[in-house]
């Protein structure tokens, strides 16, 4: 078994370059049939600072690594201590509209933007997970599976998960037929089975079910 790599000393060698507030972004849900895609943006202390704080948050990891329960008990701390955080989403519809790459940058400016106005802090870089750059700002560095490499991309994907299977909750008590809370809108036999027996709702990406609506 692999030892998980120190995700603060990542974000630590990018503050060592000059970049003062490191700006970790990643997003949640790019792969459902329904809801929307979510973003977010934070910015975290040095370790030292962060852990003398919430030592829970040694336990900061890639949200598709952490258990549910443990991604709840991790949300809230990391808002208190965070620096600065943004959450921003774009909807079924702008997906659809702009495709699903499209609003997942949108999501991820308003990600930023939405921490900018709330804390009043300029990042001076972002780390983006993934490889491709959103175009948000100009100091932007992608960092492929960022969320298991940089403690604030890891942070904000968890902010990004938890968010959206908290709307996904939400979601299944407008549509109960569709169980979203069972499978948050991913494309798993049951949500199939439902969407064949319900048809699709209002908050189901049409752009991803081409084949049933065309069928």
């Amino acid at each position: 078994m692999t030892e998980k790599p120190d995700l603060f000393l990542f974000d630590q060698q990018v503050r060592e370059e000059g970049f003062l507030t490191v700006c970790g972004v990643d997003e949640a849900g790019r792969g459902p049939l329904a809801g929307s895609v979510v973003a977010a943006a934070v910015i975290l202390p040095p370790k030292e600072d962060l852990l003398e704080k919430c030592p829970l948050l040694a336990g900061l990891n890639d949200s598709k690594k952490l258990s549910e329960k443990k991604r709840e008990a991790l949300f809230e701390p990391i808002k208190q201590y965070a620096l600065a955080y943004g959450i921003g989403e774009a909807s079924a519809q702008e997906i659809d509209e702009h495709n699903i790459l499209q609003a997942t940058f949108l999501a991820m400016g308003r990600a930023v933007e939405n921490l900018k106005e709330n804390f009043k802090l300029q990042p001076d870089i972002l780390l983006v997970d993934g490889n491709q750059d959103p175009k948000i700002m100009d100091n932007t560095r992608t960092v492929i599976k960022g969320d298991a490499n940089s403690a604030s991309i890891a942070a904000a994907s968890i902010l990004a998960k938890v968010t959206r299977d908290r709307e996904l909750v939400k979601l299944d008590e407008i549509y109960p037929q569709y169980a979203f809370k069972q499978h948050k809108g991913y494309p798993t036999k049951l949500h199939y089975e439902r969407i064949s027996e319900y048809g699709i709702s209002p908050v189901h990406r049409r752009s991803f079910l081409k084949k049933i609506l065309n069928g």
